[in-house]
């Protein structure tokens, strides 16, 4: 399985600290070694960066961990190659361009038949089962809304689609447009909230503590949220199955999927 980390912050935020962790865990403290991805989004503007080498290794991702990239959405992946080969083309994050916004998309787990659901103007580049399944949840947005709904109809349709792809297999999901990071686990996810008074992390996989008393003002809130728990001595909450999340400027808010076929899916296998 991948590993998958995102962060929403109500002012630009580095997320250099976290991102060392999800690093080691591709190929050193942990199996993901099949490539890697992060999205920073500044306003409507994204910086993307891919890397089919192992995230331990890759000198990119060292160089990342230098350079302190402030962003207010965060959207990253370490690959347990699973479905599609190796490369540059299949690593995550994937990213689209629907309604003038840039959508970024990761997900781990595995979809059954997912590559037989239609899509829209939307293709994939590359062979996986995740790429195909972001594909399809744009081309249902755009078929289902020509024209940008209101934010409450767009979360509600996300936590629909997340739910019909759950039914497939795995689908543990990070989805952002720029303006809200969404994340629906269908099988393990958590999050962890930091805001005044903050206090000290140390990280799991690497010998990191940082006092984000000195790093951050008393207004700052940012949510990191991860497969796995990052640091060791902060109290991460834990998913449930089939939960969906909207998380905007660092708060978060339960999704509920009201489930609704759509036609262009009966008899798909």
């Amino acid at each position: 399985m991948c590993e998958l980390l995102g962060m929403s912050a109500n002012v630009p935020t580095d997320i250099r600290f976290s991102f060392a962790a999800l690093a080691r865990r591709g190929g050193e403290t942990g199996p993901h070694a099949d490539g890697w991805g992060i999205a920073f989004y500044e306003g409507r503007g994204c910086r993307c960066f891919h890397d089919p080498e192992p995230s331990a290794r890759s000198e990119l991702a060292k160089l990342l961990r230098r350079y302190p990239i402030k962003s207010r959405i965060v959207v990253a992946h370490v690959r347990k190659a699973n479905r599609g080969r190796v490369s540059l083309e299949n690593t995550h994050p994937f990213s689209r361009e629907l309604w003038g916004r840039r959508w970024t998309f990761a997900h781990n787990g595995q979809l059954k038949g997912v590559k037989r659901l239609p899509l829209g103007r939307f293709e994939p580049v590359g062979t996986t089962d995740s790429e195909h399944a972001f594909c399809w949840i744009l081309s249902q947005l755009q078929e289902r809304f020509p024209k940008p709904p209101r934010s409450a109809t767009l979360e509600a349709a996300i936590a629909e689609y997340a739910q019909i792809l759950s039914e497939r297999g795995v689908f543990n999901m990070l989805l952002t447009d720029s303006r809200a990071l969404y994340a629906h686990c269908g099988k393990r996810l958590c999050y962890l909230t930091r805001r005044a008074p903050f206090g000290t992390a140390t990280l799991i996989d690497e010998d990191w503590r940082v006092d984000f008393a000195q790093e951050t003002t008393e207004t700052d809130i940012v949510t990191m949220i991860a497969t796995r728990a990052l640091t060791r001595d902060e109290t991460w909450t834990e998913l449930e199955r089939g939960d969906t999340l909207v998380l905007t400027d660092g708060a978060v808010r339960l999704l509920k999927a009201r489930r609704r076929r759509a036609p262009e899916l009966r008899g798909a296998a």
